[in-house]
């Protein structure tokens, strides 16, 4: 369903001649969905602006609340503020990755510096320094770059409200990142709070990539049903190129760590200057870095490695690095997703299967990450099905289909936290707490009994677990107001919050100082002294393991295990789901599936293959894997994932084909 737009007048241009002035002075020239995006802003208006992966949309949030600035007469703050001076916070934006928010700091304050605007910024995640800490934990920064786990937590203090109450403007960027999962109910119940606290203040939600527009502005936006959604006039043009195995050469069928198409990538970093090579998990990524080292030309400081285990210090110079060009590629994970910009990053390479389109138009989005430049994404199939993966997201590119991410409503453990964090700021009185909360849209049809049943569970654990004196959390007091008494209570909440669920942590450090980043305590306890293991693009040798830190030197020649985390399996959304299996029933129609094994014949030759404006490469079928061809039998006459009953596949030297669960031998007839 396309999205409904008021048309908005003609707007003018006086009252933006600052910011359109410094636009000139920077050779750019202002689109036409940033203008509308200021103005909407500055008539008091909340929104959801969808462009495409660097067309200036973090411009286009921060412009309004800019201007609005210049024409309020923001003063500076004093050098030496008062112990109980009073709050500045004006601006809130909240980013989902920590890598995001340091870029986001960067863009923010060229524009504050250039129009003279006096504020501060500051930023508030696990990578924040000593000051940016304090000075968010007093209100004292103008524009204040958050997370949702980090604005619980400044809920959970009570001078919340006297921090929270002057801000203006909400920008909540990379909105489709949250919008699926927990993470997007704990931030709609900091908004509502939020929303109590500021009535005034104006929301904004950012997306790149997002298929269900309306929805996500509607979960974002509860209290302004209908408001506009602004996005640029053109979609951001997408390439994609597979790298597919060469004539003559036998291609896996299993694994995924795609090491067989080393020299192939090694080749493809070396025709450009600066890229990202983009792996599904932490462990690939750090033996990838391994591999690449193995065949690297150039000086080993050009090739970095980048993930959100790793010291903010060793992903900060990763970064910087390819801002300035002294690092040539750097072989990164989700942590490098999102909307930080680096321009001069000439390609991307994705291995492995990205699994859903929208994390494949994310990643791409990162090459060329300038207004008016086209994606483009360097496909590393891993093994031979993921052809079939590849062949379909060509496919949906094509067609313009993106996945929508459904919302999660009555997450009562979300909701069963975030009451802890309100006992724990000053309290909460549960009447007023349960209409705040049916405001928003994960918990708009919260039942009276399952709200009761929530408090029940902070007060006395519930019915299952009034035994446990750790899970009396919360007391109501004589005068109705839930509140957390004790320390330890408080200690433990904060150190909680959040939906991210992982193992506990282990500090990795040198036994001469140096801190290299965490791994999960479940991979450490399995190790001895002088157990080698690979981390942060090293060959570490343990010394002791003492107080939850992992002592480590370097290590001499020689192998080592790599660590494992949580939330290394991810499963194939059901768009592309659907793709794959039109795809399987129609190979011959994709270059993908003529390069493949068990794909029909077609061409004489191998080559790279291309999408979106380019056209398609042909290709043969691997030597000494004969071709099958075995018609799809359905076990129902609709169409979507899991309908095809069977497929076609031949294994190595066409020994056996499985069919429908069923195994076969070549020339065998399948009865019935």
């Amino acid at each position: 369903m396309s999205a409904r737009r008021a048309a908005p007048p003609r707007p003018r241009a006086r009252g933006y001649r600052p910011l359109l002035d410094w636009f000139e002075s920077r050779g750019w020239r202002a689109a036409p969905f940033q203008r509308e995006a200021w103005r909407r802003y500055l008539a008091g208006e909340s929104g959801l602006l969808v462009t495409p992966t660097g067309s200036g949309k973090t411009l286009a949030a921060a412009g309004g609340p800019l201007l609005e600035a210049l024409r309020l007469g923001d003063t500076p703050a004093p050098r030496r503020a008062a112990a109980h001076a009073a709050p500045r916070l004006r601006l809130l934006w909240i980013t989902p990755l920590r890598a995001l928010a340091n870029d986001t700091v960067r863009a923010l304050g060229e524009p504050i510096e250039a129009l003279g605007v006096p504020w501060t910024v500051a930023m508030r995640t696990g990578d924040a320094g000593a000051r940016d800490r304090r000075l968010a934990r007093r209100g004292l920064a103008d524009v204040l770059v958050t997370t949702p786990e980090s604005l619980a937590l400044a809920l959970s203090y009570p001078d919340a409200g006297g921090i929270l109450s002057g801000v203006r403007a909400v920008v909540v960027d990379e909105w489709h990142e949250l919008l699926g999962n927990k993470r997007g109910v704990l931030l709609q119940l900091c908004l509502a709070r939020l929303r109590a606290l500021a009535p005034a203040a104006r929301t904004w939600g950012l997306s790149a990539t997002l298929g269900n527009l309306e929805e996500a502005r509607d979960v974002l936006l509860p209290h302004a049903p209908g408001a506009a959604i602004v996005s640029a006039p053109r979609r951001r043009k997408m390439t994609l190129e597979t790298l597919l195995p060469g004539e003559g050469e036998r291609f896996p069928w299993a694994g995924h760590l795609g090491l067989s198409q080393l020299e192939r990538v090694a080749s493809v970093l070396q025709r450009a200057q600066s890229s990202l090579l983009f792996t599904n998990t932490r462990s690939q990524a750090e033996l990838w870095h391994r591999a690449l080292q193995s065949v690297w030309l150039d000086e080993p400081p050009t090739l970095a490695l980048h993930h959100g285990s790793l010291d903010a210090s060793l992903r900060a110079a990763a970064e910087q690095g390819l801002r300035d060009g002294s690092v040539r590629c750097v072989v990164a994970t989700s942590s490098l997703d999102l909307g930080v910009d680096f321009p001069a990053v000439d390609q991307v390479l994705q291995v492995g299967s990205p699994k859903g389109m929208a994390r494949l138009l994310q990643r791409g989005g990162r090459a060329r990450h300038r207004p008016g430049e086209a994606g483009h994404v360097v496909c590393v199939p891993t093994h031979a099905l993921e052809l079939a993966e590849y062949a379909a997201a060509r496919q949906a590119l094509a067609a313009g289909r993106i996945e929508s991410r459904p919302p999660p409503r009555l997450s009562l453990d979300v909701l069963a936290q975030h009451c802890v964090t309100l006992a724990l700021g000053g309290g909460f009185q549960p009447d007023a707490l349960l209409a705040e909360v049916r405001r928003t849209h994960a918990f708009a049809g919260l039942s009276v009994e399952a709200w009761q049943a929530v408090l029940d569970f902070i007060v006395r654990g519930g019915s299952a677990l009034e035994s446990y004196p750790d899970y009396r959390r919360v007391v109501c007091d004589e005068d109705g107001i839930y509140r957390v008494h004790e320390r330890r209570v408080a200690f433990r909440h904060r150190l909680s919050i959040g939906t991210i669920t992982s193992d506990g942590g282990v500090q990795v450090r040198f036994l001469k100082g140096g801190y290299l980043g965490v791994v999960e305590e479940a991979f450490v306890s399995r190790l001895r002294p002088r157990d080698r293991f690979q981390f942060a693009g090293r060959t570490l040798e343990l010394v002791q393991l003492k107080d939850m830190t992992a002592y480590v030197r370097i290590a001499g020649k020689g192998e080592g295990s790599v660590p494992r985390w949580q939330g290394g399996r991810m499963p194939l959304s059901s768009e592309l789901a659907a793709e794959v299996e039109a795809i399987l029933a129609d190979p011959a129609a994709s270059p993908e599936m003529r390069a493949g094994p068990a794909a029909r014949p077609a061409g004489p030759a191998l080559g790279p293959a291309h999408s979106g404006n380019l056209a398609g490469g042909s290709g043969t079928h691997a030597p000494g894997v004969a071709p099958v061809r075995v018609p799809v039998r359905r076990a129902c006459g609709a169409r979507g994932p899991g309908a095809a009953a069977g497929h076609a596949l031949g294994a190595r030297g066409a020994e056996y084909v499985f069919v429908g669960g069923q195994r076969l031998r070549p020339g065998a007839q399948r009865a019935g």
